[in-house]
């Protein structure tokens, strides 16, 4: 694939990444082992589906680019990423256990507003003003869809810190990527990380879950569709869209994840969707647009 088709394709592929994630909570629901565990074998079960991508792509850009890491260095930079999705998916699930799924949600999709403050202080980015008038939007649209479920008071205050420590790992992560894919392949970076990411998950499920085995084939479905979907799928575009489109455009746009998720609960879960987060959605809709419109190349 040539470089300007790469391009083009970037930011149906963020979108599309962002939809396969969206079948996250979905299948979290689903699964009968803990949430932390859940998050494992998520990460693990995708691992032979990537490294046989990894082995397809090294072949296929051999004279492109890099073969893979091969150095101590650049073993920790694709192990790092890992740890922070690692962080984010933990955080995440710690966070639910002390607030409502409504608040660690909407406080974990606070990553686009750590993504664009960590692009300008760690590597100077710049961002047109039409582009904050995108992410107030896209953040009150997010807000605005979770707003019937959102509860604020000292009982909660745990679970919300945890939830926007989540944004904060997340927005590393995303980060991360974004620079990765510079040097390395879409399934390079995915496998490596995912390596790190289960190294760190493995043994907090171990120490802090007693439901950590499938217990039956269903079981093992409904993670094996999660690993494809969810991680293999979505996680996937959403790297190779990050190679040429700025983080803070791509965190943005993941927004669409939660209005995605919303629509999935009311068909999939009988979850009520009423005319406010209808509101909230087209919100956010507007705001990835405008943004959108006004991202500048990746620095």
């Amino acid at each position: 694939m040539t470089a300007a088709r790469s391009a083009r394709l970037a930011f149906p592929a963020l979108i599309a990444g962002a939809i396969g994630i969206a079948f996250a909570p979905i299948f979290v629901r689903w699964s009968s082992v803990d949430p932390v565990s859940t998050a494992f074998w998520r990460v693990l079960l995708a691992l032979p589906v990537m490294a046989a991508m990894m082995a397809w792509e090294t072949r296929r850009e051999a004279d492109a680019r890099p073969a893979g890491p091969a150095r101590p260095r650049d073993f920790a930079g694709l192990l790092l990423a890992g740890a922070f999705f690692a962080g984010d998916l933990g955080f995440w699930h710690w966070s639910i256990a002390f607030t409502s799924v409504a608040n660690s949600t909407l406080l974990a999709n606070f990553a686009p507003v750590f993504v664009t403050l960590g692009a300008w202080w760690l590597f100077g980015a710049r961002f047109q003003p039409l582009f904050f008038v995108g992410l107030a939007l896209g953040m009150t649209g997010a807000i605005t869809l979770m707003a019937n479920s959102i509860s604020i008071g000292v009982d909660t205050l745990i679970g919300d810190g945890l939830g926007l420590i989540t944004a904060v790992f997340y927005a590393a992560y995303i980060l991360s990527i974004g620079r990765l894919r510079s040097r390395y392949g879409t399934a390079t970076v995915m496998t490596w990380s995912g390596v790190g990411t289960v190294i760190i998950l493995l043994p907090v499920a171990l120490l802090t879950e007693s439901a950590f085995w499938p217990q039956s084939a269903e079981a093992w479905a409904v993670l094996l569709a999660l690993a494809l979907v969810s991680h293999a799928a979505g996680q996937s575009l959403i790297a190779f869209a990050l190679a040429h489109l700025p983080a803070a455009l791509g965190s943005l746009s993941l927004l669409i994840q939660p209005v995605t998720a919303a629509g999935l609960a009311w068909v999939l879960l009988a979850e009520p969707l009423g005319w406010l987060q209808a509101l909230g959605g087209a919100i956010v809709l507007a705001g990835i647009l405008i943004a959108r419109r006004a991202a500048k190349p990746p620095v």
